[in-house]
């Protein structure tokens, strides 16, 4: 049996040891990207990702990705992964987003219907080292800035500002006792902390919206009740599609086996709600190709609650890591959700439909977001330090906060330039990569 407690260790001997580990390898050594000279084609690694997709979408994927370097950077993990994977580590792993680009963060729902702000995309979580996500996270910045037009100095101002926004909140969570740093929240009160004045009302306003965004909001929006009591889906192709009798029941049978998965008082409360339609719904940008499934409950009254079923594949980084304790892509899914999020859906679980594995969650449930690359240089400043924030205290979760803030701190300002000179630098490495995906593009639709 494995001791639940350990040694007592004091807190200025755990940021000695991350003081150490930066010494041994440095921040300048740990962000540095030199392109390997056989460095695979980026056109061919996102071309593999399309194994196991629907068909007909890939099409649609491919136009999305082509919009701009920012969206190309979005869709093309797999491409990202294979860039930073085998470069220089800190050693310090935990349970990581795998792909926290700057729109991968945003509000929703806590069980007791506060608005909580995280990371909220888990499709390639792995167990690795922190720098993965914080490279993903400032190059993102970088490249949205540009894609909107943006001066370069605010680009890279925001890259910098959030590698110092982790690197507060880790000082902060360092000296927090290990319960409540464990159990806080970015909600709307912790986040009024943080200096964004000019991101203010551009968030209240995303906030506000976001309340709204429920089921019943949805089922408005796109279902109707033509002579009867229920909700029905509207076909809005290629968006919004009606699924074959057969891939109804395939769905609906991985819903009982999802059931096993929930908490028995929420099995519980699902049984009280009656299925009303199913169809296929695409969502995100990456996941477009993906089978992804939205069910639409009919509860008490003209309630509606809708479930969103979505394909998982294998991370991106899956082949750069150890073997997982998960065998069910789901499972691996829902729990790097809920080792990073403080509160997460109570409604996330995991299933198999057709042979596929699974994730299911809320469809919608006070989701909202900020776009990144339609801000200006200010908010764009503002919403750096806010995700960098973020970011850090979701890392803490798996990762002691006083060994990275004893890493990051340690000359904190050469730790934020040199986030900045990786974003720069894989900036440049997007663009170049998205520019040769636009000249393949034609070859790639004709496929």
């Amino acid at each position: 049996m494995t001791r639940l407690f350990g040694a007592w260790r004091d807190a200025s001997e755990l940021i000695a040891e991350g003081a150490a580990r930066r010494e041994k390898v440095p921040v300048e050594e740990l962000t540095r990207y030199d392109p390997a000279p056989d460095r695979p084609d980026p056109v061919a690694t996102v071309e593999a990702t399309n194994v196991d997709r629907v068909a007909e979408l890939i099409p649609l994927r491919y136009e999305r990705m082509a919009e701009s370097p920012f969206t190309f950077l979005r869709g093309a993990a797999a491409v990202m992964a294979a860039d930073i994977a085998d470069g220089p580590s800190s050693g310090y792993v935990g349970h990581v987003c795998g792909d926290a680009h700057a729109s991968n963060f945003g509000l929703y729902a806590s069980p007791e219907r506060r608005q909580i702000m995280d990371v909220n995309d888990f499709d390639e979580t792995v167990q690795g080292p922190w720098e993965w996500d914080l490279k993903r996270l400032v190059a993102s910045l970088l490249v949205a800035a540009r894609s909107s037009g943006l001066p370069e100095a605010a680009g890279r101002a925001a890259a910098r500002d959030c590698a110092s926004g982790y690197r507060a909140a880790l000082a902060e969570l360092a000296g927090m006792s290990l319960f409540e740093g464990h159990c806080m929240t970015t909600s709307h009160e912790t986040l009024e902390q943080i200096d964004m004045k000019d991101l203010t009302e551009t968030f209240d306003r995303v906030r506000k919206k976001a309340r709204k965004n429920t089921s019943r909001r949805a089922a408005e929006r796109f279902a109707k009740r033509p002579n009867v009591d229920e909700w029905h889906f509207v076909a809005e192709p290629p968006v919004l599609t009606h699924i074959p009798d057969a891939e109804r029941a395939a769905a609906l049978a991985g819903l009982d086996t999802y059931g096993e998965t929930l908490a028995e008082e929420m099995r519980w409360l699902l049984s009280r709600y009656t299925v009303a339609d199913v169809a296929h719904r695409i969502v995100g940008l990456g996941s477009v190709g993906l089978r992804s499934y939205v069910v639409l409950l009919h509860g008490n009254g003209d309630e509606a609650l809708i479930l969103q079923a979505k394909q998982a594949r294998p991370s991106a980084f899956a082949r750069y890591v150890a073997a997982g304790p998960y065998r069910h892509e789901g499972q691996r899914v829902v729990h790097g959700q809920r080792w990073m999020q403080t509160v997460s859906d109570v409604l996330l679980g995991w299933t198999t439909v057709d042979g596929r594995p699974f994730l299911v969650r809320q469809f919608r449930d006070m989701k909202g977001s900020i776009d990144p690359s339609t801000l200006k240089a200010g908010q764009l400043d503002d919403y750096a330090r806010v995700v960098g924030v973020v970011l850090a205290r979701a890392h803490a979760q798996s990762i002691d906060p006083r060994v990275l803030h004893g890493y990051c701190a340690l000359d904190g300002a050469a730790f934020d330039e040199a986030f900045a000179r990786f974003a720069v630098r894989y900036a440049d490495q997007t663009e170049a990569d998205h520019a040769r995906f636009c000249t393949d593009l034609g070859r790639l639709l004709a496929q």
